[in-house]
């Protein structure tokens, strides 16, 4: 209370928000008590109820909305509010489920209404509609290829059961050579040689050794699991395709004001081509959307720059600086200090696609004779290979963050290049601590050397 008797509280920043707690049957809507004589209310999960619930908040005057991200039953609430016309904040749930009192629905669309109209919640990233569209064709892409691969255990487990070691003499068995091996034992080919014959001439095994591991046993039952692995397989191979078909004309969308490239794009860094990629070519395609070439970056291919791009968007600006962006990634230190003194530096843990794509890249990087390779190498050797691939993929995430905002062109500086920084940053530092404590440090003729 202050000295004139009036109760002091937070300012008021949002005098018209008002708070949703989001549910898989109703959702509880509450807006300021002087706006409504009845300022909570409840909605069914309906499509109508919440059309309903949207233009009762226009009428009372309500201009934004906050909600928790509660599993997926927040995304049509997100979509219908946003299309009338409401600024929704969708928070995460870690900053707003300190509920005083009695925990219920109402008590908790009350307590984030309050914390919205005081500006207390931040919102949570959400691209816009034509890059969430294609983010859930590429995660839908993603998941149909987690269970094409479930399925190819099934044939290889079915392959063992036969005694077929043919994942022994080819690197994959759903490779040109493998698939068509396949396809024949279930067609109804038993005899080693003809399926032997089968092989492709880029294939790095001899007809012999093929030969040997085809000479199975061929039980009904086993063949007939081959043969249900295989259909699902390719089944989903076709699902697959469509995907496809999807992203390729929601990137022509993304790319229809945007002017053609008027030169073609130099060659790939790398001749390989990445397993399960996109049909089509994604190079060029974002290259016209980004207008920079994602691919200059180790470790980063047409797919995996299409699956940066679909998570997070072209306009990294939402992130004032490249801290943000690889705090959002989880990929930086945490800061948990109390009294002055760190109670906890890890990396918090994390469910974004995003970081996860990071770190498998930061593993493959690690292998190269790159700068990025060496770093990783170095920390590794000193740190472990756990936090090596996490400082590795907060590096690679800076040089996307740097690419993207500022349309950098990265230029790998080289293996010998990086370790001779390395080496000239390790001298000044003996070189500062010998002149704290009153020495010098001369060079011998094995270091000058």
């Amino acid at each position: 209370m202050s000295k004139s008797g009036k109760a002091i509280g937070l300012p008021i920043i949002n005098a018209r928000a008002a708070g949703i707690d989001i549910g898989s049957r109703i959702q509880v809507a509450a807006v300021p008590p002087e706006l409504s004589d009845d300022p909570v209310q409840t909605f069914q999960s309906f499509t109508a109820d919440i059309e309903r619930m949207a233009n009762w908040l226009i009428s009372v005057g309500i201009t934004t909305v906050a909600m928790e991200s509660t599993g997926v039953y927040w995304i049509p609430v997100y979509e219908i509010l946003e299309d009338h016309g409401l600024t929704v904040v969708l928070a995460n749930a870690r900053d707003c489920k300190a509920v005083p009192g009695r925990k219920s629905d109402v008590n908790d669309a009350q307590w984030l209404q309050r914390l919205h109209a005081c500006g207390l919640l931040r919102a949570s990233f959400h691209p816009a509609r034509d890059i969430a569209a294609l983010r859930a064709y590429m995660r839908i892409r993603d998941r149909h290829l987690e269970y094409a691969a479930a399925h190819m255990q099934h044939m290889q487990k079915a392959l063992t059961l036969m005694n077929l070691q043919l994942h022994h003499v080819l690197s994959d068995i759903s490779g040109v050579t493998g698939l068509k091996i396949i396809r024949a034992i279930v067609a109804g080919e038993k005899d080693p040689d003809v399926l032997a014959a089968m092989r492709d001439v880029r294939c790095h095994e001899s007809i012999q050794t093929i030969r040997a591991a085809l000479v199975g046993n061929y039980q009904a039952e086993h063949v007939f699991a081959l043969s249900q692995a295989l259909a699902l397989f390719d089944s989903y191979q076709e699902r697959i395709a469509d995907c496809d078909k999807q992203i390729e004309n929601s990137l022509q969308l993304l790319n229809a004001d945007r002017p053609r490239l008027e030169a073609p794009l130099p060659a790939p860094r790398t001749k390989t081509k990445q397993a399960n990629a996109p049909k089509f070519d994604v190079r060029s395609m974002l290259y016209q959307l980004t207008g920079t070439d994602l691919t200059l970056i180790h470790g980063i291919g047409p797919s995996i720059a299409l699956s940066l791009v679909a998570e997070c968007g072209t306009d990294l600006s939402k992130w004032p600086t490249e801290k943000h962006f690889t705090s959002w990634l989880c990929l930086s230190p945490g800061c948990k200090i109390s009294g002055g003194k760190v109670l906890s530096a890890h990396t918090r843990r994390t469910s974004s696609r995003l970081a996860s794509q990071l770190r498998l890249v930061a593993v493959n990087v690690g292998r190269t004779e790159t700068a990025l390779g060496a770093f990783y190498r170095r920390l590794a050797a000193r740190i472990g290979k756990a936090k090596a691939v996490t400082a590795t993929a907060r590096k690679l995430a800076i040089l996307f963050y740097r690419t993207m905002r500022f349309g950098m062109q990265y230029e790998d500086p080289g293996v010998d290049q990086y370790e001779q920084r390395y080496r000239e940053r390790v001298v000044k530092q003996l070189q500062r601590r010998a002149a704290h404590f009153g020495f010098s440090l001369q060079p011998t003729a094995e270091g000058v050397s």
